[in-house]
Protein backbone atom coordinates (compact mmCIF):
# COMPACT_ATOMS: atom_id res chain seq x y z
CA UNK A 1 0.00 0.00 0.00
CA UNK A 2 1.50 3.50 -1.00
CA UNK A 3 0.44 6.17 1.95
CA UNK A 4 0.09 9.68 1.02
CA UNK A 5 3.22 11.70 1.72
CA UNK A 6 1.27 13.79 4.65
CA UNK A 7 0.05 10.43 6.00
CA UNK A 8 3.37 8.90 6.22
CA UNK A 9 4.75 11.64 7.27
CA UNK A 10 2.27 11.58 10.16
CA UNK A 11 2.63 7.85 11.03
CA UNK A 12 6.77 9.08 11.27
CA UNK A 13 6.04 11.73 13.30
CA UNK A 14 3.48 9.48 15.95
CA UNK A 15 6.15 6.69 16.29
CA UNK A 16 8.89 8.76 17.58
CA UNK A 17 6.50 9.02 20.89
CA UNK A 18 6.86 6.05 21.43
CA UNK A 19 9.50 5.95 24.57
CA UNK A 20 12.71 3.72 23.15
CA UNK A 21 12.14 3.37 19.79
CA UNK A 22 15.17 5.32 19.06
CA UNK A 23 16.68 3.32 21.01
CA UNK A 24 19.13 0.12 19.19
CA UNK A 25 17.34 -2.64 17.26
CA UNK A 26 18.56 -5.86 18.78
CA UNK A 27 17.46 -8.93 17.50
CA UNK A 28 18.79 -11.09 20.50
CA UNK A 29 16.48 -13.61 20.49
CA UNK A 30 14.68 -12.56 17.46
CA UNK A 31 12.17 -15.66 16.28
CA UNK A 32 11.40 -13.18 13.45
CA UNK A 33 15.69 -13.05 12.25
CA UNK A 34 16.77 -10.58 10.16
CA UNK A 35 13.75 -9.32 8.73
CA UNK A 36 11.07 -11.44 7.39
CA UNK A 37 7.22 -10.65 8.29
CA UNK A 38 5.72 -11.16 12.92
CA UNK A 39 2.59 -11.75 13.36
CA UNK A 40 0.02 -9.26 15.72
CA UNK A 41 -2.56 -12.39 16.30
CA UNK A 42 -6.28 -10.49 16.75
CA UNK A 43 -8.97 -12.17 18.81
CA UNK A 44 -12.12 -10.74 17.91
CA UNK A 45 -15.79 -11.13 17.79
CA UNK A 46 -16.97 -10.93 13.92
CA UNK A 47 -20.26 -10.26 14.76
CA UNK A 48 -19.59 -7.35 17.18
CA UNK A 49 -19.37 -3.51 15.57
CA UNK A 50 -16.79 -2.95 17.95
CA UNK A 51 -14.26 -5.64 17.00
CA UNK A 52 -15.28 -4.57 13.73
CA UNK A 53 -13.73 -1.08 14.25
CA UNK A 54 -10.88 -3.06 15.95
CA UNK A 55 -10.27 -5.04 13.07
CA UNK A 56 -10.23 -2.19 10.72
CA UNK A 57 -7.99 -0.02 13.21
CA UNK A 58 -5.49 -2.65 13.54
CA UNK A 59 -5.11 -3.08 9.86
CA UNK A 60 -4.64 0.58 8.97
CA UNK A 61 -2.27 0.76 11.97
CA UNK A 62 -0.48 -2.14 10.92
CA UNK A 63 -0.21 -0.76 7.15
CA UNK A 64 0.89 2.63 7.94
CA UNK A 65 3.99 1.31 10.28
CA UNK A 66 5.29 -0.85 7.03
CA UNK A 67 5.08 1.51 5.50
CA UNK A 68 6.69 3.98 7.70
CA UNK A 69 9.66 2.03 7.04
CA UNK A 70 10.53 1.68 11.23
CA UNK A 71 10.80 -1.80 11.48
CA UNK A 72 13.98 -2.06 8.66
CA UNK A 73 13.54 -4.58 6.97
CA UNK A 74 10.63 -6.18 8.82
CA UNK A 75 7.12 -6.29 8.04
CA UNK A 76 3.87 -6.77 10.68
CA UNK A 77 1.29 -9.08 9.74
CA UNK A 78 -2.56 -8.94 11.28
CA UNK A 79 -3.79 -12.26 11.62
CA UNK A 80 -7.61 -12.70 13.33
CA UNK A 81 -9.32 -15.17 14.82
CA UNK A 82 -13.59 -15.07 15.27
CA UNK A 83 -14.38 -15.83 19.51
CA UNK A 84 -18.11 -15.55 18.75
CA UNK A 85 -18.02 -13.87 22.27
CA UNK A 86 -17.28 -17.23 23.32
CA UNK A 87 -14.82 -17.83 26.45
CA UNK A 88 -13.78 -21.83 25.35
CA UNK A 89 -13.45 -20.49 21.88
CA UNK A 90 -11.38 -17.70 22.64
CA UNK A 91 -8.99 -19.60 24.65
CA UNK A 92 -8.39 -22.08 21.77
CA UNK A 93 -7.77 -19.00 19.98
CA UNK A 94 -5.54 -17.75 21.79
CA UNK A 95 -3.34 -20.92 22.42
CA UNK A 96 -3.36 -21.27 19.10
CA UNK A 97 -1.88 -18.01 18.29
CA UNK A 98 0.57 -18.85 20.77
CA UNK A 99 1.72 -21.99 19.69
CA UNK A 100 2.59 -20.39 16.67
CA UNK A 101 6.49 -18.96 16.79
CA UNK A 102 5.79 -16.19 14.00
CA UNK A 103 3.09 -14.54 16.11
CA UNK A 104 4.77 -12.18 18.68
CA UNK A 105 1.55 -10.53 20.59
CA UNK A 106 -1.87 -11.06 20.78
CA UNK A 107 -4.61 -8.55 20.71
CA UNK A 108 -8.27 -8.96 22.52
CA UNK A 109 -11.09 -7.93 21.63
CA UNK A 110 -14.29 -6.53 23.24
CA UNK A 111 -15.24 -9.40 24.89
CA UNK A 112 -14.38 -8.94 28.60
CA UNK A 113 -15.44 -12.48 29.64
CA UNK A 114 -13.02 -13.59 26.92
CA UNK A 115 -10.38 -11.30 28.57
CA UNK A 116 -11.61 -11.62 31.72
CA UNK A 117 -10.87 -15.71 31.81
CA UNK A 118 -7.78 -15.57 29.22
CA UNK A 119 -5.04 -15.16 31.86
CA UNK A 120 -4.22 -18.21 33.22
CA UNK A 121 -3.43 -19.18 29.34
CA UNK A 122 -1.73 -16.53 28.13
CA UNK A 123 0.61 -16.26 31.06
CA UNK A 124 1.49 -20.49 30.65
CA UNK A 125 1.77 -19.62 26.78
CA UNK A 126 4.22 -16.44 27.84
CA UNK A 127 2.49 -14.41 24.88
CA UNK A 128 2.17 -10.79 25.44
CA UNK A 129 -1.15 -9.62 25.24
CA UNK A 130 -2.79 -6.12 24.96
CA UNK A 131 -6.58 -6.32 25.81
CA UNK A 132 -9.71 -3.84 24.30
CA UNK A 133 -11.83 -5.18 26.31
CA UNK A 134 -13.27 -2.37 28.91
CA UNK A 135 -13.68 -4.17 32.14
CA UNK A 136 -10.96 -3.07 34.77
CA UNK A 137 -10.78 -6.68 35.87
CA UNK A 138 -8.73 -7.73 32.57
CA UNK A 139 -5.62 -5.89 33.78
CA UNK A 140 -6.02 -6.49 38.05
CA UNK A 141 -3.89 -7.12 39.73
CA UNK A 142 -1.17 -6.99 37.71
CA UNK A 143 0.86 -9.33 39.80
CA UNK A 144 -1.35 -11.99 38.42
CA UNK A 145 -1.53 -10.87 35.28
CA UNK A 146 2.30 -10.59 34.04
CA UNK A 147 1.82 -10.63 29.79
CA UNK A 148 -1.61 -9.37 30.04
CA UNK A 149 -2.27 -5.37 29.21
CA UNK A 150 -5.24 -3.14 28.63
CA UNK A 151 -5.65 0.04 26.67
CA UNK A 152 -8.80 1.77 27.46
CA UNK A 153 -10.97 3.98 29.71
CA UNK A 154 -10.83 2.70 33.36
CA UNK A 155 -13.96 2.83 35.18
CA UNK A 156 -12.82 4.57 38.33
CA UNK A 157 -11.63 7.39 35.79
CA UNK A 158 -14.83 7.42 33.72
CA UNK A 159 -16.40 7.77 37.15
CA UNK A 160 -14.36 10.63 38.53
CA UNK A 161 -14.92 13.00 35.70
CA UNK A 162 -18.70 12.11 35.64
CA UNK A 163 -19.07 13.25 38.94
CA UNK A 164 -16.85 15.54 39.08
CA UNK A 165 -19.13 17.67 36.35
CA UNK A 166 -22.41 16.71 38.35
CA UNK A 167 -20.18 18.92 41.30
CA UNK A 168 -19.48 21.12 39.00
CA UNK A 169 -23.18 21.77 37.93
CA UNK A 170 -24.48 21.45 41.74
CA UNK A 171 -26.89 18.45 40.43
CA UNK A 172 -28.80 17.54 43.19
CA UNK A 173 -29.29 13.71 42.84
CA UNK A 174 -28.93 10.96 39.80
CA UNK A 175 -29.64 7.76 38.80
CA UNK A 176 -27.76 5.30 37.31
CA UNK A 177 -28.41 2.71 34.53
CA UNK A 178 -25.88 -0.21 33.63
CA UNK A 179 -25.30 -3.51 32.00
CA UNK A 180 -25.31 -6.20 34.35
CA UNK A 181 -21.73 -7.90 33.19
CA UNK A 182 -18.09 -7.34 34.31
CA UNK A 183 -17.34 -3.93 33.27
CA UNK A 184 -21.19 -2.34 34.11
CA UNK A 185 -20.76 -3.37 37.72
CA UNK A 186 -17.52 -2.65 37.70
CA UNK A 187 -18.98 1.25 36.52
CA UNK A 188 -21.79 1.17 38.59
CA UNK A 189 -19.24 0.56 41.97
CA UNK A 190 -17.26 3.42 40.51
CA UNK A 191 -19.90 5.87 40.58
CA UNK A 192 -21.69 4.89 43.44
CA UNK A 193 -18.47 5.40 45.21
CA UNK A 194 -17.81 8.70 42.95
CA UNK A 195 -21.42 9.83 44.22
CA UNK A 196 -20.81 9.37 48.22
CA UNK A 197 -17.91 10.73 48.08
CA UNK A 198 -19.58 13.78 45.88
CA UNK A 199 -22.57 13.79 48.84
CA UNK A 200 -24.81 13.35 45.89
CA UNK A 201 -27.95 11.23 46.55
CA UNK A 202 -28.59 8.03 44.70
CA UNK A 203 -31.86 7.74 43.38
CA UNK A 204 -31.90 4.46 42.17
CA UNK A 205 -30.36 1.88 40.12
CA UNK A 206 -30.87 -0.46 37.56
CA UNK A 207 -29.13 -3.19 35.68
CA UNK A 208 -30.01 -4.97 32.16
CA UNK A 209 -28.28 -7.52 30.33
CA UNK A 210 -26.12 -6.82 27.98
CA UNK A 211 -27.79 -7.68 24.77
CA UNK A 212 -31.04 -6.52 25.66
CA UNK A 213 -33.21 -4.52 23.36
CA UNK A 214 -35.93 -3.12 25.26
CA UNK A 215 -34.88 -1.46 28.24
CA UNK A 216 -37.87 0.78 28.54
CA UNK A 217 -38.88 -0.54 32.16
CA UNK A 218 -35.62 -0.22 33.39
CA UNK A 219 -35.32 3.19 32.51
CA UNK A 220 -38.98 4.28 33.10
CA UNK A 221 -38.35 2.77 36.58
CA UNK A 222 -35.25 4.99 37.47
CA UNK A 223 -36.72 8.02 35.26
CA UNK A 224 -40.11 7.85 37.82
CA UNK A 225 -37.51 8.56 40.95
CA UNK A 226 -37.74 11.80 39.35
CA UNK A 227 -33.39 12.05 39.41
CA UNK A 228 -32.03 15.19 38.17
CA UNK A 229 -29.24 13.18 35.99
CA UNK A 230 -29.57 9.74 34.46
CA UNK A 231 -26.35 8.48 34.56
CA UNK A 232 -25.47 5.03 31.88
CA UNK A 233 -23.05 2.69 31.82
CA UNK A 234 -23.86 0.54 28.75
CA UNK A 235 -22.43 0.40 25.31
CA UNK A 236 -23.78 2.12 22.49
CA UNK A 237 -26.35 0.67 21.30
CA UNK A 238 -28.28 0.83 24.82
CA UNK A 239 -27.18 3.93 25.56
CA UNK A 240 -28.60 5.29 22.73
CA UNK A 241 -32.36 3.18 23.95
CA UNK A 242 -32.02 4.54 26.81
CA UNK A 243 -31.92 8.52 25.78
CA UNK A 244 -34.80 7.39 23.73
CA UNK A 245 -36.78 5.81 26.50
CA UNK A 246 -35.99 8.60 28.72
CA UNK A 247 -36.84 11.16 26.04
CA UNK A 248 -40.26 9.10 25.86
CA UNK A 249 -40.80 9.12 29.52
CA UNK A 250 -41.29 12.96 29.29
CA UNK A 251 -37.75 12.95 31.57
CA UNK A 252 -35.95 16.62 31.61
CA UNK A 253 -33.02 15.97 33.53
CA UNK A 254 -28.96 15.42 32.50
CA UNK A 255 -28.12 12.38 30.87
CA UNK A 256 -24.58 11.31 30.83
CA UNK A 257 -22.88 8.30 29.15
CA UNK A 258 -19.49 6.80 30.24
CA UNK A 259 -16.52 6.06 27.94
CA UNK A 260 -18.20 2.60 27.01
CA UNK A 261 -21.10 4.58 25.30
CA UNK A 262 -18.46 5.77 22.58
CA UNK A 263 -19.25 4.56 19.08
CA UNK A 264 -19.43 6.15 15.81
CA UNK A 265 -18.87 10.38 15.41
CA UNK A 266 -21.87 10.68 13.33
CA UNK A 267 -24.78 9.70 16.07
CA UNK A 268 -27.91 7.28 13.94
CA UNK A 269 -30.42 9.30 13.02
CA UNK A 270 -33.10 7.96 15.10
CA UNK A 271 -31.31 8.68 18.75
CA UNK A 272 -29.78 12.24 17.20
CA UNK A 273 -32.79 14.30 18.48
CA UNK A 274 -33.00 12.13 22.36
CA UNK A 275 -29.27 11.99 22.86
CA UNK A 276 -29.08 16.19 21.97
CA UNK A 277 -26.83 17.69 25.19
CA UNK A 278 -26.26 14.67 26.17
CA UNK A 279 -22.47 14.76 27.51
CA UNK A 280 -19.90 11.59 27.22
CA UNK A 281 -16.82 10.72 29.34
CA UNK A 282 -14.36 9.61 26.43
CA UNK A 283 -11.00 10.80 24.41
CA UNK A 284 -10.57 13.91 22.45
CA UNK A 285 -10.92 11.74 19.31
CA UNK A 286 -14.13 11.75 18.82
CA UNK A 287 -14.38 15.66 18.58
CA UNK A 288 -10.99 15.79 17.17
CA UNK A 289 -12.20 18.41 14.79
CA UNK A 290 -12.63 20.81 17.50
CA UNK A 291 -8.51 20.14 19.08
CA UNK A 292 -5.88 22.76 17.41
CA UNK A 293 -2.93 20.91 16.73
CA UNK A 294 -0.57 22.42 19.29
CA UNK A 295 1.73 19.19 19.49
CA UNK A 296 2.78 16.87 17.45
CA UNK A 297 0.75 14.00 19.61
CA UNK A 298 -2.02 16.13 18.50
CA UNK A 299 -1.43 16.27 15.13
CA UNK A 300 -1.10 13.22 14.79
CA UNK A 301 -3.95 12.10 16.27
CA UNK A 302 -5.93 14.33 13.88
CA UNK A 303 -3.87 12.76 10.81
CA UNK A 304 -4.88 9.71 12.01
CA UNK A 305 -8.79 10.47 12.33
CA UNK A 306 -8.35 11.57 8.44
CA UNK A 307 -6.86 8.51 7.47
CA UNK A 308 -9.05 6.34 9.30
CA UNK A 309 -11.99 8.34 7.45
CA UNK A 310 -10.43 8.25 3.97
CA UNK A 311 -10.04 4.19 3.92
CA UNK A 312 -13.10 3.60 5.71
CA UNK A 313 -15.85 6.65 5.24
CA UNK A 314 -16.44 7.24 9.00
CA UNK A 315 -15.04 6.84 12.39
CA UNK A 316 -15.16 4.92 15.24
CA UNK A 317 -14.45 6.34 18.65
CA UNK A 318 -12.46 3.08 19.98
CA UNK A 319 -10.33 2.84 16.96
CA UNK A 320 -7.39 5.01 18.61
CA UNK A 321 -7.12 1.63 21.28
CA UNK A 322 -6.26 -0.55 18.48
CA UNK A 323 -3.98 1.44 16.69
CA UNK A 324 -2.36 2.07 20.29
CA UNK A 325 -1.86 -1.16 20.50
CA UNK A 326 0.12 -1.84 17.32
CA UNK A 327 2.10 0.96 18.10
CA UNK A 328 3.03 -0.40 21.21
CA UNK A 329 3.95 -3.63 19.53
CA UNK A 330 5.62 -2.22 17.20
CA UNK A 331 7.95 0.14 19.23
CA UNK A 332 8.79 -3.13 20.75
CA UNK A 333 9.47 -5.10 17.66
CA UNK A 334 11.89 -2.09 15.98
CA UNK A 335 14.01 -3.54 19.24
CA UNK A 336 14.33 -6.42 19.94
CA UNK A 337 11.94 -8.33 16.61
CA UNK A 338 9.48 -11.02 17.87
CA UNK A 339 11.58 -11.89 21.02
CA UNK A 340 8.26 -12.42 23.25
CA UNK A 341 9.31 -12.31 26.74
CA UNK A 342 11.56 -8.93 25.73
CA UNK A 343 8.32 -7.51 23.95
CA UNK A 344 6.60 -8.03 27.54
CA UNK A 345 9.13 -6.08 28.89
CA UNK A 346 9.08 -3.06 26.80
CA UNK A 347 5.71 -2.54 26.92
CA UNK A 348 4.98 -3.01 30.70
CA UNK A 349 7.06 -0.19 30.83
CA UNK A 350 5.73 1.84 27.69
CA UNK A 351 5.60 5.79 28.19
CA UNK A 352 3.96 7.30 25.08
CA UNK A 353 1.33 10.29 23.73
CA UNK A 354 -0.94 7.66 22.20
CA UNK A 355 -3.69 8.44 19.49
CA UNK A 356 -5.98 7.62 22.73
CA UNK A 357 -3.93 10.34 24.88
CA UNK A 358 -1.63 9.74 27.44
CA UNK A 359 -0.15 6.07 28.18
CA UNK A 360 1.68 4.53 30.91
CA UNK A 361 2.20 1.58 31.74
CA UNK A 362 4.14 0.17 34.51
CA UNK A 363 4.77 -3.45 36.58
CA UNK A 364 1.97 -2.31 39.63
CA UNK A 365 -0.09 -0.95 36.59
CA UNK A 366 -1.32 -2.55 33.69
CA UNK A 367 -4.00 -0.78 32.32
CA UNK A 368 -2.21 2.31 30.57
CA UNK A 369 -4.60 4.91 29.18
CA UNK A 370 -4.34 8.04 31.83
CA UNK A 371 -6.92 10.04 33.35
CA UNK A 372 -5.91 12.74 31.26
CA UNK A 373 -6.65 11.05 28.43
CA UNK A 374 -10.30 11.64 29.19
CA UNK A 375 -12.58 14.63 28.69
CA UNK A 376 -16.11 15.58 28.21
CA UNK A 377 -18.02 15.35 24.95
CA UNK A 378 -21.36 17.18 25.08
CA UNK A 379 -23.95 16.19 21.65
CA UNK A 380 -24.84 18.33 19.48
CA UNK A 381 -26.65 17.94 15.82
CA UNK A 382 -25.92 14.29 15.49
CA UNK A 383 -22.07 14.71 16.21
CA UNK A 384 -20.26 14.71 19.62
CA UNK A 385 -18.05 18.02 20.13
CA UNK A 386 -15.52 19.37 22.74
CA UNK A 387 -17.51 20.03 25.58
CA UNK A 388 -15.58 23.58 26.39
Amino acid sequence: MRLPRLATASVVASTLLVAGLAGCTSDDGDSGGDGGTIVIGADLNNSSTVDAAYGRALQLRIDQVNASGRLGNRKLELRTQDNRADVPTSLRNISTFADDPSVAAVVLGSCDPCAVGAPKTINDKKIPTIALAASDEVAQPAAERPYVFKLGPNSADSAAAMIAELRRLQVPNAAILHTDDYYGRGADQALEAELTKAGIPLTGTRSVKPAATDITQAVGTLIDAKPAALLVATGPEQAALAAKNAKSAGFTGRVYFDAAAASDMFIPNDAAAATNNATMVFTQILAIDDVIATTPAKAARKQWFRDYISRYGGYSGVASFAADAVDLIAAAVARVGGNREQIRTIVETSQVDGLSGPIRLTPANHSGLMPQALTLLVARAGRWRLAS
